[in-house]
């Protein structure tokens, strides 16, 4: 057994989440084991594909499983992210990836999920950069099986800050409330990374272009192209996806304080009165890890 902490990340690529899997993948603390997919930033064949092409490109040592998840909300219609966001496709409708085939239908990201979790057990740490469908799914098949799980590491919520969606929501729970009611509701360790956390960690064109100038290559290429359309569109980019990977990898980037969060049926999360379901990030030390984000997104030699 290595020293190194069992990995899935629950994903909607989304590009955004395409920074946080090449940070996830050179992050030497994490061994990724699997991509689990799920329907949000874009349809779910887009999502699959997406995951499956972000690995073509960055080439990890140990190719992740790559699981289908849920193609839309556990009770909602699908509603995915505006295409000047992320681009129709989810990363950007840039042409020339390296072609890749239609991950398997089986196992599902709920069984696989369920798996890693009786597997490692407290070893494990799930990061959740989407909707929760997929984990709310897992639940249903073995609950007792996700409670063992070290950390739940969840990109998720606007806890004392306006939504990104609607005035009081933010996009993964409101794509799927129910799915997040339940996975809040389960006794899981959360650690709750919202937008009051993500919006202290924001980056701009330039200070990209500067760390991947030092990195030249393929990839930095790649990442370039993608978050082009974002800072054409914003100016700036703030790294939510990111940052949940890099608490998971250390914890000590923010100050967390314990809450008992609810879920509304629109998908609003504040806090209320109640034992803690989650400890949620309050305070991030910004420098700090946009130090690590530059340092580890894109390798030197690719």
């Amino acid at each position: 057994m290595n020293g190194l902490t069992p990995t899935a990340l629950d994903t909607d690529p989304g590009i955004d989440d395409a920074l946080a899997l090449l940070l996830a993948w050179g992050s030497p603390e994490l061994d990724v084991l699997a991509l689990t997919v799920v329907a949000g930033n874009a349809r779910l064949a887009d999502t699959a594909r997406n995951a499956a092409r972000l690995v073509a490109v960055r080439r990890p040592a140990r190719p992740p499983q790559i699981a289908l998840g849920a193609a839309a909300p556990l009770r909602n219609a699908l509603v995915t992210a505006p295409p000047d966001h992320h681009g129709a496709d989810g990363l950007g409708d840039l042409p020339d990836w390296p072609p890749v085939a239609s991950p398997p239908a089986s196992p599902s990201a709920a069984e696989t999920l369920v798996a890693l979790a009786r597997a490692h057990g407290e070893r494990l740490t799930l990061i959740a950069l989407g909707p929760l469908t997929n984990l709310a799914l897992a639940l249903r098949l073995d609950a007792d099986a996700l409670r063992r799980t070290g950390r739940v590491v969840m990109m998720a919520g606007a806890v004392d800050v306006p939504g990104n969606v609607t005035p009081d929501a933010e996009f993964n729970a409101y794509v799927d409330p129910d799915a997040a009611r339940e996975v809040f509701d389960a006794g899981l360790r959360v650690d709750l990374v919202p937008l009051d956390a993500t919006r202290q960690a924001t980056i701009n064109g330039d200070q990209l272009h500067a760390a991947l100038a030092r990195r030249p290559g393929p990839l930095a290429a790649r990442i370039e192209a993608c978050t082009e359309r974002m800072f054409r569109r914003w100016g700036y980019m703030h790294l939510h996806d990111p940052l949940a990977v890099g608490l998971a990898v250390d914890a000590s980037l923010a100050q967390w304080q314990p809450a008992r969060i609810a879920v509304g049926e629109n998908g609003q999360t504040r806090r209320a009165s109640g034992a803690p379901n989650c400890r949620v990030a309050h305070v991030i030390d910004a420098e700090r890890f946009l130090s690590l984000f530059f340092d580890r997104l894109c390798p030197a030699s690719s």
